[in-house]
């Protein structure tokens, strides 16, 4: 009983959003795959997301495309967690190549072994 009030009583101490992670299943999130609909929707294309750890943060050029062919050239930059034996890639922000936009992402990536995997 005492280590299960323990246990309790730690899990309240920890942030929120430290709760939530450790709650997670990321192995169970799809593969990522390099090309997929942007999570902003309007009918975007995400193409070339390849994330890798560099440095301390977990970056990713890549290009949105829209319906009507045009390609945006961006640039994604997370912050890394360790979570679950892998890191997880969060609290993404994101900037235009030519410096004309920037925004942040919902979208998150864990990545464990050399495999990515996307939020769902």
């Amino acid at each position: 009983m005492k280590t299960f009030m323990f246990c309790a009583l730690a899990a309240l101490a920890l942030p929120a959003s430290a709760q939530a992670q450790a709650a997670e299943n990321y192995e169970s999130w799809p593969l990522l795959r390099s090309e997929f609909p942007s999570t902003g929707g309007g009918d975007i294309v995400i193409k070339g997301y390849d994330p890798v750890i560099v440095g301390g943060k977990c970056v990713t050029d890549f290009s949105a495309h829209t319906s009507d062919g045009k390609a945006y050239y961006n640039v994604v930059e997370f912050d890394i967690v360790a979570v679950a034996g892998g890191t997880l890639c969060t609290n993404g922000k994101w900037r235009a190549k030519d410096g004309s936009a920037t925004g942040t992402t919902p979208f998150r990536v864990f990545i464990k072994d050399g495999v990515r995997r996307g939020s769902p």
